[in-house]
């Protein structure tokens, strides 16, 4: 088995068809017959059967089924793998689909069909069901290999009942301990690895199809990794971290160990729960598309990360400060104009004088981390974390849409209205 995934995607949404099947002729709706004509006793005399159409009767109920609850997740991972056109050709399928869902809906009604082959009963049959899961992995993998590459995803939680959180293309979310040979310390870290004693790691893992003299797609894992990483830390609140090491793997072949780098620091859990994952994977598609390749907000955003990254809180200021100036400050600093305007954008009027002091408190905190410093007073790591949310909320509010991207029109705009009596 070279996708265990689609393995039990495919297994869950045939069992599931196959109650709805067997509900539908239990309720009285027939299955289609042809006659087929065999050659009687030592060819004398010509005998006729009835042969159930299967497909037929599957493909008038694909509505019903394309409704399951496991039919989308299934479909999704399909519509993901090269060679489904094989697999549909195979089957004399005339009518290829050009776009990739459509196509993997036909390779799911060529699935039933050919599990469920002349058949008048739509019970679940192991053997029948290995066997066409083993012709439709041989279509899609025919001179391919799947590579696996995993890495821990630190900070994060998910519900105790999703055992993957697929993010597309291939990527998904997944507890550590459902690959059940996934190295111990992708799972555990440095721990004891006894789940009675802690919560094994979230994997963030990569799955993708390739020729088998081509190279591992270790420099695509990487980068894909970090945007998922910078997608939840614009996301949530909380504290997310890659782990040091990720691991690859062809095939069912040993894993492998490469050296990633630090990342951050992971602070507390954040649990994504199930009603949340839908937002999750929306906003990682999103983030993907949107980061920007040059200009103010990429710096602002490659900043931000590097704040994010640091492993003693207070180091971060100086970075948050650069990228909050990239947004809101084109003058410099010397023009005093950065407190003002962050306040007016992201507090309530009442609030904006205080905010603007703690933002300027913070300004005169930074030529203590130049010189390295330990804070002069308490609370010195709070002001930080409020300077890198408000920094992340107008990160995000910006790659979605919901702020103009020149902040600094935007927050003198507000100050001129404010001025005016107006808001």
């Amino acid at each position: 088995m070279r996708n265990a995934t689609l393995h039990a995607g495919l297994l869950e949404f045939t069992a599931d068809s196959s109650m709805q099947l067997t509900a539908e002729t239990a309720r009285g709706v027939e299955i289609p017959f042809e006659i087929v004509e065999t050659d009687g006793s030592r060819g004398r005399v010509p005998l006729y059967c009835y042969r159930p159409l299967t497909g037929s009767f599957i493909r008038e109920r694909l509505g019903v089924l394309s409704a399951l609850p496991s039919h989308t997740a299934v479909s999704r991972a399909l519509a993901e793998l090269e060679g489904a056109e094989t697999y549909l050709r195979r089957r004399g399928e005339q009518r290829i689909p050009s776009a990739a869902r459509e196509r993997a809906d036909a390779v799911l009604r060529c699935f039933l069909a050919r599990v469920f082959e002349e058949r008048s009963e739509f019970g679940l049959d192991d053997a029948r069901f290995a066997a066409a899961y083993d012709e439709l992995e041989h279509a899609l993998y025919d001179g391919r290999c799947v590579t696996t590459v995993i890495a821990p995803l630190l900070g994060i939680g998910l519900d105790p009942g999703t055992r993957e959180l697929p993010l597309g293309e291939g990527l998904s979310l997944v507890p550590g301990d459902a690959i059940a040979d996934a190295p111990a310390e992708a799972v555990w870290g440095t721990g004891t690895g006894d789940p009675r004693t802690e919560q094994p790691y979230v994997l963030l893992v990569l799955r993708t199809s390739h020729e088998r003299a081509a190279h591992p797609p270790i420099s695509q894992a990487r980068g894909r990794f970090r945007r998922v990483l910078t997608a939840i830390r614009l996301f949530e609140r909380g504290g997310y971290a890659l782990g040091p090491m990720l691991w690859s793997r062809a095939d069912a072949g040993s894993w492998r160990p490469v050296a990633f780098g630090a990342t951050g620091r992971p602070r507390f859990v954040t649990l994504i729960p199930v009603a949340q994952e839908d937002e999750l994977r929306a906003f990682c598609n999103l983030i993907a598309r949107r980061i920007p390749s040059g200009g103010e907000v990429a710096w602002a955003l490659s900043r931000y990360e590097l704040g994010c990254d640091r492993i003693v809180p207070f180091e971060s200021l100086t970075d948050h400060l650069l990228a909050l100036r990239a947004l809101l400050e084109p003058e410099g600093p010397a023009s005093g104009r950065l407190a003002q305007r962050l306040a007016v954008i992201c507090a309530p009027p009442e609030h904006r004088a205080a905010l603007a002091e703690r933002v300027a408190h913070a300004i005169s905190l930074e030529r203590a981390v130049i010189a390295g410093l330990a804070p002069a007073g308490p609370g010195a790591d709070g002001l930080v974390d409020e300077l890198a949310e408000h920094l992340r909320t107008l990160l995000r509010d910006v790659l979605c849409g919901h702020l103009d991207v020149d902040l600094r029109a935007v927050a003198d705009g507000l100050l001129q209205d404010a001025v005016a009596g107006v808001g």
